[in-house]
């Protein structure tokens, strides 16, 4: 994106003057605007018309010694207040530290879906899927560690004291949790060499044991490992994610396992096509295929359609600051609806036309 204004801090008046002084910086506002739109076939579409209006801010400086520091605050459409943000610290030998709010990317968050694509990831291009995602803390507010890179290979540890998915405002506590979630933590280790990312991480959130009727098996649990390679202009990847929920009550979902995959092809420096397919499976506690005992782990007879798959074609041209994005995707049996036919079965097209400033 190119910047659409630049305000250094001794700009800002009043008893702030002397801190921009004493500590240089700088205020960067990005933005964007993207007209959407979306076509679903055999479905009732409405107004098809989408828009998307989006500013980043972000504030950075230097402290003694060199090391760097940011804020980043995220304000998508028409919303009233932003939608996630960020405090950075960049030290000089002991890694990045962040304290994030609601962003999704720290720790496991950020590798729910890494398959290379031209666009979006291919549940996320116009047409709902209700898949699963394996996000860990990330969607909490939470504070995370990068190491510094060693040959590549690069050490990732997010942490929240209560993985509610509440972001708290300036002295202000999350409150009592509704919810199961206790603490959590993720750890992620990323590995770039020879081409080829390769990653493998883990969470686990402490639950409500439960009663002693419906005790837990375990905390909640997820899972990513996967990997990307790039040869010349072509780049390929796969993954799996897993959740798990320790649970042993019937009819309860016990766990998702997710399989993705892509491929995407540079044809230039403004022209790059991809093709991506994601699928999702949803367990239950209750009876399995293939015992006929309550409690046994596996799938429920009565829910044996109880996943997801999305596939999706993608087309991206940039022309300067301008760029036209093309998505073609076909969903079978969203939300993981157990109902037979075609009821939950979607094809959309998706044009997008996004202007950088």
């Amino acid at each position: 994106m190119n910047k659409l204004t630049k305000v250094g801090l001794s700009a800002l008046c009043g008893s702030l003057a002397s801190v921009a002084a004493a500590n240089a910086g700088s205020l960067e506002v990005l933005g964007g605007a993207t007209a959407t739109w979306t076509s679903l076939q055999g479905k009732e579409t409405g107004n098809p018309i989408g828009m998307d209006s989006a500013l980043t801010f972000t504030g950075s400086g230097e402290l003694d010694g060199g090391q760097t520091f940011s804020v980043s605050l995220v304000h998508l459409d028409q919303e009233a207040g932003y939608s996630s943000g960020n405090i950075t610290l960049n030290t000089n030998s002991l890694g990045t530290f962040v304290l994030s709010q609601s962003e999704g990317g720290g720790g496991i968050g950020g590798y729910d879906d890494k398959m290379p694509t031209a666009w979006e990831e291919t549940w996320g291009a116009g047409v709902g899927t209700g898949i699963d995602l394996a996000k860990g803390v990330g969607s909490s507010t939470n504070i995370n560690w990068a190491s510094p890179s060693f040959s590549g290979a690069v050490l990732k540890i997010a942490y929240s004291p209560q993985n509610d998915g509440v972001s708290s405002a300036d002295k202000v506590a999350s409150g009592a949790n509704s919810g199961a979630k206790g603490m959590g933590y993720d750890v992620v280790l990323d590995i770039n060499a020879l081409g080829a990312n390769v990653f493998v991480g883990g969470s686990e959130s402490n639950l409500d044991p439960g009663s002693t009727s419906n005790k837990r098996t375990s905390n909640h649990q997820e899972a990513v490992a996967g990997f990307t390679y790039s040869y010349g202009p072509v780049k390929v990847g796969i993954q799996k994610t897993g959740e798990w929920f320790g649970s042993q009550k019937g009819g309860e979902v016990d766990y998702y396992d997710n399989t993705a995959w892509g491929v995407s092809f540079n044809v230039s420096d403004d022209l790059s096509i991809s093709y991506g397919e994601f699928k999702s499976k949803k367990g239950y506690i209750g009876k399995s295929v293939d015992s006929t005992s309550e409690g046994s782990l596996g799938w429920n007879t009565a829910n044996d359609m109880d996943w997801v798959e999305a596939k999706s074609l993608q087309l991206a041209y940039t022309m300067g600051g301008a760029s036209i994005k093309i998505a073609e995707t076909s969903v079978d049996n969203a939300n993981y609806t157990p109902i037979s036919g075609s009821t939950f079965d979607t094809d959309g097209t998706t044009i997008a036309l996004s202007l950088a400033f």
